[in-house]
């Protein structure tokens, strides 16, 4: 890929009222990483499950560049996308990578991990990202193997945290702080936001979907809760998990609190009304088929989730 008009038209467009600084293409695979703040790097990865021919490349991993060091925020689903996660860094700075950070356990974010496990960096998640990995590393491991398959999934292996946040603190790369926050229970029970003190740019890891349907393994009532606590100081600018590499804050979370709030209405009142799981899976959030990418792979899943949930209230 060359940087010319059309790929940065295309990358703008994308990215709809946040402007890209830079395009940076890596390597010969077509791959690139976008500049949507000073120092600020996103690559977008596909809407897909893991395939072989994603190679795990299905979330947007990024990172920033300080005076001294650089810090990598995820690291895609596999070795190879960390490889070319790694590689963009080089692409970009001469400067050391420090850390890597974890928004979360799942392996779309953390697989990429062990391209960097030589580097000599400091691995960084929320306290509970270490239990939540291993609790499920078996069963991780076996189903992303069979996904992606023998090739891309070579080398991949669990590396937990070990810098573990409770709360929050700031990690310096030099004139550039980033502030570490373990958030409560929301897409999962250990995600981890991160935001960029110079240019007010916030990674939300998925605690952000945006185009595809959002995934519940955590809590929908503390998602909910959540989002509706950023939105009262809405960030400058967010990456989210999945999607344009940056949007406004009402961009990227009006769609996912319409998809959370039908959700949650439709399972109370199937509940209210005595339907089963069951037939609540079949007709909770509906509505919202035609607005998302993965519909089908997602959602009777979150509505089972929201169901174990709400029927406790």
């Amino acid at each position: 890929m060359s940087i010319n008009r059309r790929t940065c038209l295309a990358a703008g467009l994308a990215l709809a009222a946040i402007p890209v600084l830079r395009v940076i293409p890596v390597g010969a695979t077509g791959g690139y990483v976008v500049e949507v703040a000073p120092g600020v790097f996103v690559h977008r990865g596909r809407h897909a499950v893991f395939s072989p021919e994603n190679e795990g490349d299905i979330s947007n991993p990024g990172f920033v560049v300080g005076a001294d060091a650089v810090a990598v925020i995820d690291t895609g689903g596999s070795p190879i996308v960390g490889r070319a996660l790694k590689a963009a860094v080089t692409a970009v700075t001469d400067k050391p990578i420090r850390y890597v950070i974890n928004t979360h356990m799942h392996p779309d974010h953390v697989f990429g991990n062990a391209a960097f496990e030589d580097d000599g960096v400091t691995f960084v998640g929320h306290h509970k990202l270490e239990r939540g990995l291993l609790a499920r590393a078996e069963r991780y491991l076996a189903i992303n193997k069979e996904l992606l398959g023998a090739a891309a999934f070579e080398g991949t292996k669990i590396l937990p945290p070990t810098m573990k946040v409770d709360g929050s603190q700031t990690i310096d790369l030099g004139g550039r702080t980033l502030e570490l926050t373990a958030q409560p229970t929301a897409h999962t029970d250990n995600d981890l936001t991160v935001t960029d003190s110079a240019t007010g740019t916030v990674f939300m890891g998925d605690l952000l979907f945006v185009e595809h349907i959002p995934t519940i393994d955590g809590s929908i009532k503390g998602w909910m809760a959540l989002l509706e606590r950023f939105g009262k100081t809405p960030p400058q600018r967010v990456v989210p998990g999945h999607g344009p590499a940056a949007l406004t804050w009402a961009d990227a979370a009006t769609p996912l609190q319409r998809y959370l709030t039908t959700v949650a209405t439709d399972v109370r009142l199937l509940i209210k009304q005595g339907k089963t799981l069951a037939e609540a899976t079949e007709s909770a959030g509906s509505s919202e088929k035609g607005a998302w990418i993965l519909f089908e792979e997602y959602h009777k899943r979150n509505v089972s989730a929201a169901f174990a949930e709400l029927e406790w209230e």
